[in-house]
């Protein structure tokens, strides 16, 4: 099963910079691939736009940072949740643990 965590942030962003210093190790420890998308680079952000377009058409209601926890990001994307916004670490660390948790019970049914 191939999961990543899908950062996506802007340069301009204090909290997406703060959030840096943790949340890269974090998603790793938990077994995921962390991918790192700035606003700002265009190739990458055009690489994984479908992704985030699909859970903000108009970008409207995302969050600085938002992580979108996805199933296979480089083919057929199924997204199984997201953290939006800045967190204490251990904080984040319960959020992506939590949306695991519900995609693993979600599967089970």
């Amino acid at each position: 099963m191939d999961r990543a965590v899908i950062k996506f942030s802007s340069e301009d962003c204090g909290i997406c910079h703060k959030m840096s210093f943790y949340d890269q190790k974090v998603t790793e420890e938990l077994g995921l691939q962390f991918i790192d998308v700035k606003m700002q680079d265009t190739a990458t952000y055009r690489k994984y736009r479908q992704i985030l377009l699909t859970q903000y058409p108009n970008k409207a209601e995302m969050g600085w940072p938002t992580y979108l926890i996805c199933e296979s990001p480089e083919g057929e994307f199924q997204i199984l949740g997201e953290v939006k916004g800045g967190h204490p670490k251990g904080e984040f660390r319960n959020r992506l643990q939590a949306v695991l948790n519900a995609a693993e019970a979600a599967s089970q049914n």
